[in-house]
């Protein structure tokens, strides 16, 4: 069976302290990349963002490039000094401080900075150094599940806490749709037939994947010159940093009709791709492809800006060569991204059978990067150096799919295998790649794996959580080291010894059914660990004493222990409802049937308290972007499609349904609430009347939904603490 959307970018920017800062054009109005003196600025300009009341305390200084990346902060109370080759490893060298000295923490996923007037100095110079070159963050299909449709305040900070986190490398998807608008209408095209091919922002990345198109409504000129500008702006900032954007390079994917329009050309039907026709390929040995692919390039350059990392999958996920042979294919490739970026490096996946040696025999492999979304997930990945014949690598983790707010991370393999792989004789990883499938979440595992690049030994587990503990609220507390030691050995203590990388999703997410063991088709059938030792980690961390109460990091935690506490709680329950249902014990159905609606809605209350997890912010950001009731139609309707039927009423049916499910205000009490109580309403009167249970057609019922969801709360409410602590009540049996 297909596991869609598995698809991740990496790039190349030379080693240490060498991140491109390519400077591009000021096309359409959009200010050019950085400058030496812009750069100097970035760091100090990033500090002052994230830390405002601080940000004049610190000076940030550039030093050559070494042979690795490195730091160093000094300085008395009050005045701190950072120094470094790049904006972005200064920032990394503020982070190690704030860890270490100053205890505070930045993440993607809630911060607390509650620091003390003057900031301290540190006791003695703190030095870091990356021990690999390529540190890259984000995955293909990052813009569709984290959010098609953040502004640029999202990113600014998004950017900023990612330069923080050492990372040099990173994927923009952003305008490559307008790359591609502009680069077909050199080969026949109208503009309005390549809006129609291009697809809704949520579902692009599967389009710039081959696997897709033309769904779920054109796009406008607006949408697409809107974005252009947004992932130029993206870009720059990069640039500005020191950081490489990385961008999809051309590897084949033609709109509708090529070759009517492009007599002699020779394109390859790609089949289906999980109920969707996919784009043709057209044959890279050809000279129609080097004709469209430097039009691609053009476009992009003057769009985007130039890098040197561009990524490209050759027949992602069942594409079919038919009769052009792959490595033959792989060199046209490599020819046209050569001819228009000389030494720029082709990163591509490491999922599944990708890429195969015929593609990695064929091209130059010192300007080849794997990014492998497998290293901590089968335990028969051991050698990657045979695999793919000694081309550089990434030891990359992919700790959730679609974005399911699912808690953990397989964190004992990141501890036992990545210092190992590194450090062996032949080695050839040069980088690591973080790329779970949406951002934003498991903030433990962001900060840990993100720390794998810069440092060197043994990762004893228990220490770190116990800094982590130590840093995330602000001073060390008994029961916040007890509660992280308890997600150290439950939700972040899993391996890859059962072949998952990712947690069990919730069942309160899963189309209605009595033996329902996932709502994803492709999620793991069961925990990962055992939930009754999970739980106490709640009661800890509520226990934490209330003068560390007070930050989003807190906050974000407590919400997130409460939440898969309560999700775990689905996996108990259903198989009871299941044997009342099946035994015609219509007492105990009603009375576990109520017990599961009441933990569906304290579930919604509980994640209504925290902006990121509301729904209604998510559509209202996609409504943002339209110009006409039409168009904000329809772009919500790209967004809410995504997470629920994904596609088509086909897809669905393969699978791809509740792909992207999360325990979200809005979808816990709207849709999910809505299918489950109708669900058992249809059993409840199916054994009263002692007859067989009507089929429901849930995907009528969602679609419907998707249209008109009734009202979407835009803005938190309740207090997370209050409505935590009536979870603990709940689940221990006291209310």
């Amino acid at each position: 069976m297909p596991l869609p959307r598995r698809t991740f970018l990496t790039g190349i920017a030379g080693t240490a302290g060498a991140a491109v800062a390519c400077s591009g054009s000021a096309a359409d109005g959009v200010p050019s990349g950085g400058t030496p003196a812009t750069r100097g600025d970035a760091a100090a300009d990033a500090a002052r963002r994230l830390l405002p009341r601080h940000g004049d305390q610190l000076t940030f200084r550039t030093i050559p490039a070494a042979d690795a990346d490195a730091f160093r902060v000094t300085g008395r109370p009050g005045d701190i000094t950072v120094e470094g080759p790049t904006p972005a490893v200064q920032l990394a060298g503020l982070r190690h401080y704030l860890k270490h000295t100053a205890h505070a923490n930045i993440t993607w996923a809630g911060s607390q900075t509650d620091l003390p007037k003057r900031l301290p100095a540190p006791t003695r110079p703190l030095t870091g150094t990356a021990n690999v070159p390529h540190r890259f963050v984000l995955n293909d299909t990052n813009d569709g599940y984290t959010g098609a449709y953040h502004d640029w305040a999202y990113w600014e900070r998004e950017i900023d806490v990612l330069a923080l986190h050492g990372y040099n490398e990173v994927l923009v998807y952003l305008g490559a749709d307008t790359v591609q608008h502009r680069a077909f209408q050199e080969f026949g095209y109208t503009d309005e037939e390549l809006r129609a091919w291009i697809p809704g922002p949520a579902h692009q990345p599967w389009w710039l994947l081959q696997n897709m198109s033309s769904f779920p409504h054109p796009v406008s000129r607006q949408l697409l010159d809107a974005r252009a500008h947004l992932g130029r702006r993206v870009c720059d900032r990069l640039r500005e940093l020191g950081m490489t954007p990385v961008l999809p390079g051309y590897y084949g994917t033609v709109p509708t009709g090529f070759t009517d329009r492009n007599p002699g050309a020779r394109t390859v039907p790609q089949g289906e791709w999980v109920g969707f026709t996919r784009p043709e390929w057209l044959d890279p040995r050809t000279g129609h492809f080097a004709r469209v692919a430097a039009a691609f390039y053009r476009a992009q350059d003057a769009l985007l800006g130039p890098t040197t990392m561009y990524k490209m999958d050759l027949l992602h996920e069942g594409g079919k060569p038919g009769d052009v042979p792959v490595g033959d294919a792989a060199k046209g490739v490599e020819k046209a991204l050569r001819t228009a970026h000389p030494g720029a490096t082709w990163v591509i996946l490491g999922w599944q059978h990708n890429p195969p040696k015929a593609i990695t025999d064929a091209v130059d492999k010192e300007r080849m990067l794997v990014v492998d979304g497998l290293s901590d997930r089968f335990p028969h990945v051991t050698d990657r150096e045979a695999d793919w014949g000694a081309t550089p690598y990434t030891f990359g983790s992919i700790w959730n799919f679609g974005g399911h707010t699912a808690l953990g991370a397989n964190t004992p393999d990141w501890a036992a295998l990545y210092e190992k792989w590194r450090t062996k004789d032949g080695s050839t990883m040069r980088g690591i790649s973080l790329m779970p499938e949406a951002a934003d979440n498991n903030p433990a595992a962001f900060e840990l794996f993100s720390e794998l690049a810069w440092r060197t030994g043994e990762l004893d587990l228990k220490r770190w959580f116990g800094e982590w503990a130590e840093a995330r609220y602000g001073a060390r507390d008994p029961h916040a080291t007890a509660a992280w030691d308890v997600l150290r050995r439950t939700a972040y203590g899993t391996t890859r010894a059962d072949e998952w990388a990712e947690g069990a999703d919730g069942l309160f997410g899963a189309r209605p059914d009595l033996s329902a063991t996932s709502a994803a088709a492709w999620s793991p059938k069961k925990t990962r660990y055992d939930p009754a030792e999970f739980e106490p980690a709640l009661t800890e961390l509520l226990a934490v004493r209330r003068d560390l109460r007070g930050s989003s990091a807190y906050r974000r935690d407590l919400l997130d222990v409460a939440r898969q506490a309560l999700s775990n709680r689905s996996r108990v329950l259903l198989p009871r409802i299941k044997e009342a249902y099946e035994g015609g014990d219509a007492a105990r159905f009603d009375r576990l049937t109520r017990d599961w609606l009441d933990l569906m809605d304290l579930l919604e209350r509980l994640v209504a308290t925290d902006s990121r997890h509301l729904l209604g912010r998510w559509v209202a950001d996609a409504r943002s972007w339209g110009t006409t009731d039409k168009e904000r139609a329809e772009l919500a309707y790209d967004q809410l499609s995504l997470l629920t039927v994904w596609g088509t009423r086909a897809g669905a049916d393969a699978g791809l349904r509740d792909y992207a499910n999360r325990e979200w205000a809005g979808l816990v009490g709207g849709l999910y609430r809505l299918r489950w109580s109708r669900y058992f309403a249809e059993l409840r009167d199916a054994l009263a009347r002692g007859r067989a249970a009507d089929v429901i057609d849930w995907y009528a019922v969602e679609e419907a939904w998707i249209r008109d969801p009734g009202r979407l709360a835009t803005r938190p409410s309740g207090d997370t603490y209050a409505v935590a602590a009536r979870v603990r009540r709940r689940l221990s049996g006291g209310e």
